[in-house]
C-alpha cells in the first residue's frame, strides 16, 4: 500500500524518519482500517462495499468534528482506509467504535480495525501532493492485520492511555504478544464489549500461538522496550484466558502406517458472513457432513472434536493436518448466507499432495441446505471409491432436521455441554439442557438432539450433581420418546447403552447395545471410548487400553478422550505412559489447569514428590487466581499432604459451598467434609466435630433418599468414623462396599474400599485397615504410594511394622500387578 515504507523494520522508521522542510514529526492517532474477504467479492460487490465503508466512516461524529477543526488526513489503501488524528488518543477508538455500531445492520461489510498512536511526518508524494508517513501509521497497519472480521485491536500504547479512564477499562481485554512483520513483536489488546467488537481470540494469535511464537524476545531500546514492558504488566500475566488449541506433533505417534486412501477430516468451514448467527450454521453445515460420511464403514472418517482444532483457515497446513490426523484427505470450505439464500462452496484435497481432487459451489435457497449436505457427502464418497450400503445410503439421505433454528440451538447447546466436563461444570449441563428442550418443543423428532440430551442428564445423575431418580426418569423419558420413532437406529442403541451403565452400572447390556451401534455407526469414536470405559469396569484392562487407542485414532485431537486415557494409565500405576496421555492433552489445550495439574500429580502418585505438584499449582494460581476452584480438590490434598495449614485455609476458600465433585469417582463431597478433615488434621477438635455433624445431616438425607447409592454410603462411614461412632461407621462403609464391590465395579469399586480401611483405621480396627490396604496394594488399580505416604488420613497406621511393609508394595521400581 502506498502509505507504508515498506520493507523497513517499524522501529528503523520511528528513529530515522526523514523530515521534510517546514514539516516537523509529530504523534498522530491513527486508525487503520480493511475490508475483509474483499478479494472474493465480485467487482461490483466491491465497489458497493467500499461506496458503503466510505459513507459509514464519513457520518461518524468523531469523522466530522475532526475534519471539521482540520485534525485529519484520511489515506485510501486499497481495500481500507487510514484515518489520521491529531486531536486526542482517544479520537480514532472512538471513530471505530461508532463504524462498527453502525456496520451491523450491513453484514455484508465485514470490517477489522487497528488503532496505534506514534510518530508521522510530512512528505510529498508521487504526484506532488503533501502526505504522511510513519512508524504511527505503518504500525497501525500491523495491528489492524492481526485481526479478524469485527475485531478492533489496540497496540499496548493505546491501551494504556485508554485505561486511566474508568469508561474505558471494562472493553479492554489483553492479547498478549503477536508476531508482525520484520520479526518485531507487537502487545495487543482487544477492545471489545456488549455489542461492539469481536471477543473471538484473532485467528493469527491462536495460530502463533501454535508454533510457540506468542513468546516475547528482546527488543532494542527505546518506546518500543516500554511496549513490551507494559504488555507483561498488562497483557501477559492475563494471556490464560485465551487457551488456544494446539495441534499435536506432526507424528503423533512415531512409526504410525500410513494414512488409510479412504480416510477423510472434514475440517470446519469458514464463515463469510458477518454475523454470530450465521457462524452456528456454518459449524452445522461442517458437522452434518462429517456426520454423513461418519456413517460409511468403508471410510475412516476422524470425529469432529478434533478437526475443530483448525478452525482458523489462514493457519492450515493441510499436509501437516494430515499427518497430525492421520488421513490422505481433507475436506473443507465456506459458507455465505444472504437473506434466505445460501452459497456452500467445497473443496477435497489429498494431504499428501496438495492436490485439489474436487470442488464445487452450491447457490441455492435456505431452505435446501439440508440436501446440500447430503449431497456433497455422497460425492465425497464417491471421490473416495467408498463401498456404500443401501441402509448407508439411506441414512446419509436423512438430515438429522430440517429446522434450522433447531439445529442452532443444538449446536449451541453442544458448546455449552463442553464446559460440563469441568468439576464444576453444573450450570453448564443445565443450560445446555434448556436449549435442547427448546430445539425438540421445535423439532420432536430431532434424533441427534435426543441423544445429547439423555447424555446431559445422565451426566447430572453420573457426576452427583443432581443423583436422585427424578433426573434419571428424565433421561428415560426422553430416550423412549426417541425410541417411538427410531427404534432401530445407532443413535437409540447408544442412548440405551449410556443409561444402562450411567443408569444402573448395567454393564452388560451396556456392552451389548454399543456393540450394536458400533455397526450402524462405525467412525463414532464416542462408542470405541464407551466400550473402553465399560471394559474398565469390568477389570479388562487391556481391552480398556485397546478400546481408548480405537477412539483415538478416529479422535486424536479430543481433550477429554485423551484425559481418560491417561486416568486409565494412572490408575493402572503406568505413570510414564498417563505421563504422555496428559502431554498430549495438553498439546490440544496448553493452558488448561487441570490437566497441567494433573500432570503433576503423577510425580506425586509415584514418589510422593510434593514438590512438582506445589510449583504447577503456584504456576496455574498466579497465572489464573479464579482457576482455583477448578482445581480445589488438589490445592487441599497437595497442602493436606505436606501440613501447610496455611494452604489448606486457601484451599477451602476455593470449594463452593454446595461441595466439591471427586472427578475420578464420580462423588460429591460437602464443604463441611473438607473443612472437618482440615480441623482434625491440625488437632482442633472441636471444629472437627461441628462440621462432621453438619455434613452428616447432608449424607444421611442422602442415604435415606438414595439407599442403593454406595459413594453416600462410603461418606457416612467416613464421618460418623471421624466423629466416633466405630459400629455405625463400620457398618456403613460395608454397605458401600457390598453395594459396589470390586467384582462389579473394578473402577469405582476401589474407591469404596479404601474408604472402609480408613474408618477401620480411625475406629482403632488397624488389622482389618492393614487387609484392606494390602488387597490394594496387590491389585492393578486404586492405591498409590504418594497417598498413602503423605496423606495424613493414614497417621493412626504409620507406627505399625505392616505399614512399611505395604508402601514397599507400592514404590517406585517395584513391579506391579
Amino acid at each position: 500500500m502506498s502509505v507504508l515504507a515498506a520493507g523497513v523494520p517499524e522501529t528503523e522508521i520511528e528513529r530515522n524518519a526523514p523530515l521534510i522542510p517546514g514539516l516537523q514529526l509529530e504523534i498522530a492517532h491513527v486508525l487503520f482500517l480493511d475490508l475483509v474477504g474483499y478479494t472474493r467479492l465480485l467487482t461490483n460487490e466491491q465497489h458497493e462495499a467500499q461506496e458503503e465503508l466510505k459513507r459509514v466512516v464519513r457520518a461518524t461524529d468523531a469523522f466530522r468534528s475532526a475534519e471539521a477543526a482540520g485534525k485529519l488526513i484520511c489515506l485510501p489503501t486499497g481495500d481500507g482506509m487510514a484515518l489520521v488524528f491529531s486531536t486526542t488518543p482517544d479520537a480514532p477508538v472512538c471513530c471505530a467504535l461508532e463504524i462498527d455500531k453502525a456496520l451491523r445492520t450491513h453484514p455484508f461489510v465485514r470490517l477489522r480495525m487497528g488503532v496505534h498512536s506514534g510518530p508521522v511526518n510530512g512528505l510529498t508524494d508521487v504526484n506532488h501532493r503533501s502526505n504522511v508517513a510513519g512508524a504511527g501509521i505503518n504500525i497501525a497497519q500491523r495491528v489492524m492485520d492481526c485481526g479478524d472480521a469485527g475485531h478492533i485491536l489496540l497496540s499496548q500504547r493505546v491501551a494504556e492511555d485508554l485505561a486511566q479512564y474508568r469508561h474505558w477499562q471494562p472493553l479492554l481485554h489483553p492479547l498478549g504478544f503477536c508476531e508482525v512483520k520484520h520479526g518485531e513483536k507487537l502487545s495487543l489488546v482487544s477492545l471489545h464489549g456488549e455489542g461492539v467488537g469481536n471477543p473471538a481470540r484473532p485467528a493469527r494469535i491462536k495460530a502463533q500461538a501454535e508454533s510457540g511464537k506468542n513468546a516475547a524476545r528482546p527488543v532494542r531500546s527505546g518506546s518500543w522496550a516500554r511496549l513490551l514492558l507494559g504488555a507483561l504488566l498488562l497483557g501477559g500475566g492475563l494471556y490464560f484466558f485465551w487457551p488456544a488449541p494446539v495441534p499435536e506433533s506432526k507424528n503423533p505417534t512415531p512409526g504410525a502406517p500410513p494414512a488409510p486412501a479412504k480416510s477423510i477430516a472434514v475440517l470446519p468451514f469458514e464463515n463469510l458472513s458477518a454475523n454470530q448467527e450465521t457462524a452456528f450454521f456454518t459449524d452445522g453445515v461442517q458437522d452434518e457432513i462429517l456426520s454423513d460420511l461418519a456413517k460409511v464403514a468403508d471410510l475412516k472418517v476422524i470425529s469432529r472434536t478434533s478437526v475443530l482444532q483448525y478452525k482458523t483457515v489462514r493457519a492450515r497446513n493441510l499436509r501437516e493436518i494430515g499427518q497430525q490426523l492421520g488421513v490422505a484427505n481433507i475436506l473443507e470450505g465456506s459458507v455465505q448466507r444472504f437473506g434466505n439464500r445460501i452459497r456452500i462452496n467445497a473443496q477435497l484435497i489429498d494431504a499428501r499432495t496438495d492436490a485439489h481432487l474436487w470442488a464445487q459451489s452450491y447457490d441455492r435457497e435456505l431452505a435446501d441446505v439440508f440436501a446440500i449436505q447430503s449431497e456433497i457427502a455422497r460425492t465425497i464418497a464417491d471421490q473416495l471409491q467408498a463401498r456404500i450400503s443401501p441402509s448407508e445410503q439411506s441414512a446419509i439421505s436423512q438430515p438429522p432436521t430440517t429446522d434450522v433454528v433447531a439445529e442452532k440451538l443444538y449446536v449451541q447447546a453442544r458448546e455449552a455441554a463442553s464446559a460440563g466436563s469441568n468439576p464444576d461444570g453444573k450450570q453448564a449441563l443445565l443450560d445446555a439442557v434448556k436449549l435442547l428442550d427448546e430445539a425438540l418443543a421445535r423439532d420432536p423428532h430431532f434424533l441427534r438432539a435426543y441423544g445429547l440430551l439423555v447424555t446431559l442428564h445422565l451426566d447430572l445423575y453420573w457426576q452427583g450433581f443432581d443423583h436422585t431418580p427424578a433426573r434419571r426418569e428424565l433421561a428415560h423419558a426422553t430416550l423412549e420418546r426417541a425410541a417411538q420413532f427410531a427404534p432401530d437406529s445407532g443413535e437409540v442403541h447408544v442412548m440405551r447403552a449410556n443409561y444402562a451403565y450411567q443408569g444402573f452400572r448395567d454393564y452388560a447390556t451396556a456392552r451389548t447395545q454399543l456393540e450394536i451401534a458400533q455397526k450402524l455407526l462405525p467412525n463414532q469414536a464416542p462408542i470405541a471410548i464407551f466400550l473402553g470405559s465399560i471394559a474398565r469396569r469390568q477389570g479388562r484392562w487391556t481391552d480398556a487400553i485397546a478400546n481408548f487407542q480405537r477412539g483415538l485414532e478416529l479422535d486424536p485431537l479430543n481433550y477429554r478422550f485423551l484425559i481418560e486415557t491417561a486416568y486409565t494409565f494412572q490408575n493402572l500405576r503406568q505413570f510414564s505412559s498417563a505421563r504422555q496421555m496428559f502431554e498430549r492433552a495438553l498439546r490440544v489445550q496448553p493452558h488448561d489447569a487441570y490437566a497441567r495439574v494433573e500432570l503433576a500429580q503423577l510425580d506425586f502418585d509415584e514418589r510422593g514428590d510434593t514438590a512438582t505438584l506445589q510449583a504447577e499449582l503456584s504456576r496455574v494460581l498466579e497465572e489464573n487466581p479464579q482457576a482455583s476452584t477448578q482445581i480445589a480438590n488438589t490445592l487441599f490434598e497437595s497442602a493436606l499432604a505436606q501440613r501447610d495449614q496455611a494452604g489448606v485455609t486457601r484451599a477451602l476458600q476455593a470449594i463452593r459451598p454446595e461441595g466439591l465433585r471427586d472427578a475420578v469417582n464420580n462423588s460429591l463431597w460437602t464443604r463441611d467434609w473438607f473443612v472437618g478433615l482440615a480441623a482434625h488434621s491440625f488437632g482442633d477438635t472441636s471444629a472437627a466435630q461441628k462440621a462432621f455433624t453438619a455434613a452428616r445431616v447432608i449424607e444421611q438425607r442422602n442415604v435415606q433418599d438414595q439407599p442403593d447409592y454406595a459413594p453416600a454410603w462410603g461418606r457416612l462411614g467416613l464421618i460418623d468414623a471421624a466423629l466416633g461412632n466405630k459400629d455405625a461407621a463400620i457398618q456403613e462403609g460395608r454397605r458401600a462396599t457390598d453395594l459396589l464391590p470390586i467384582s462389579h465395579d473394578a473402577w469405582d469399586g476401589t474407591a469404596q474400599l479404601l474408604n472402609l480401611a480408613k474408618i477401620y483405621a480411625w475406629v482403632g480396627e488397624t488389622g482389618l485397615a492393614f487387609d484392606q490396604l494390602e488387597q490394594l496394594a496387590r491389585m492393578p488399580s486404586g492405591l498409590t504410594y504418594g497417598d498413602l505416604k503423605r496423606n495424613p488420613e493414614w497417621n493412626a497406621l504409620r507406627s505399625q511394622p505392616r505399614f512399611a511393609s505395604i508402601l514397599a508394595l507400592l514404590a517406585p521400581g517395584t513391579p506391579k500387578p
